[in-house]
């Protein structure tokens, strides 16, 4: 247990160095590239037009981001049969890394025949440049392990609930990874946050007071550490070359993913998938899933690249209320007092958050 944090804080320390090696000197050697060339159009035009194609840009990730989480859970629930997975989750993993990507190159042949090939969007690159992807690809892969494994214990609007602490981990990480200062405001919606979620916990119809276990909070708890963390150093290893093509960093990191979850599969479920089949137990709701995975990551990657990790789990927290209201008409889920009320803290914990400014 000593040697694993003292890995995380080396991690922590390593993200650190890397942030503040770009942070100001990577901007500001773009911008110095750019004196003395031309630009066509007027200054306030192009402020404009560059204003308003960035903000629809964002609103448009952020809601393709909302969606997609929305359904994610519901569909990872709905693979199950019999309370199982037939599938290989392994397997499942490593078709989810190969779509993005594939999704990613195809991207990348569409810009290289419109564009041409440019020193921002080609794939060869420098040892330096790639040696920082292996760290949140192997922090997504034991995340995403843990999400199908979660759903022993919680249902689907409750895993749901438990991913808003998310908030928590980035909001703190933002702080000593980032150097970021949240204002009062925003730790005063965490607060809230820690309070939402239990409250929507609430079992009132049994001796119990939480509905989920210890081992679901467990769980939960690891998730969002490792989500918040990786969010960080991937927003943090995006962020470090703006001009690069989101396209071209998306392929490198899935490319480690598409590795960490092979080897996965060799040590894990080799037998079974030798016995049985790459395959076996897949259905259409089982491709489904892996298709909305690919999606969603895709979508979390370019809202980090042109938002913030904030942005992200803001998105993700309204998308559990979607999750809520439609598992009650796939599941049968009662939407009870305690659920509601801490469903509208939570809302009221990320609006706050929300409308709190950043500060350095």
């Amino acid at each position: 247990m000593h040697s694993v944090f003292k890995l995380l804080l080396l991690l922590v320390v390593e993200a650190r160095v890397c942030y503040s090696s770009f942070d100001g000197d990577t901007v500001h050697d773009d911008v110095e590239s750019l004196r003395g060339k031309p630009l066509s159009g007027s200054p306030s035009n192009l402020v404009a037009l560059g204003g308003s194609s960035k903000w629809k840009r964002k609103s448009i990730v952020t809601l393709a981001l909302t969606v997609l989480t929305s359904s994610q859970a519901i569909l990872i629930v709905w693979s199950k049969r019999a309370g199982k997975y037939e599938y290989s989750v392994t397997t499942a993993n490593f078709l989810v890394e190969a779509l993005k990507c594939a999704l990613s190159l195809a991207a990348l042949a569409r810009i290289w025949r419109t564009e041409g090939v440019t020193e921002d969007n080609r794939l060869r690159t420098t040892l330096d440049e790639v040696s920082v992807y292996p760290i949140p690809a192997a922090l997504y892969l034991v995340k995403n392990l843990l999400q199908y494994y979660i759903f022993a214990y919680v249902d689907a609007p409750g895993y749901q609930i438990l991913k808003n602490l998310n908030i928590i981990s980035t909001g703190v990480l933002y702080r000593i990874i980032l150097k970021k200062k949240l204002s009062e405001t925003q730790w005063a919606a965490f607060i809230l946050l820690c309070a939402g979620c239990t409250t929507a916990q609430l079992k009132s119809n049994s001796d119990r007071v939480l509905q989920t276990p210890f081992q679901g909070w467990l769980m939960a708890i690891i998730m969002a550490l490792l989500s918040g963390f990786a969010g960080v150093y991937t927003e943090a290893i995006i962020k470090k070359r703006p001009s690069r093509n989101i396209n071209v960093q998306n392929f490198w990191l899935y490319v480690f993913g598409m590795v960490f979850n092979a080897v996965v599969i060799l040590v894990q479920d080799f037998d079974a998938v030798i016995n049985k089949g790459f395959f076996h137990g897949y259905t259409l709701i089982t491709f489904l899933m892996i298709l909305n995975h690919a999606l969603s990551g895709i979508a979390v990657s370019m809202v980090m690249k042109y938002a913030d990790n904030i942005v992200k789990v803001y998105s993700t927290s309204v998308a559990m209320l979607l999750t809520a209201v439609v598992s009650v008409f796939l599941f049968g889920f009662h939407l009870s007092l305690a659920f509601f009320l801490g469903s509208t803290v939570v809302s009221v914990s990320v609006y706050l958050h929300s409308i709190g400014k950043i500060q350095r």
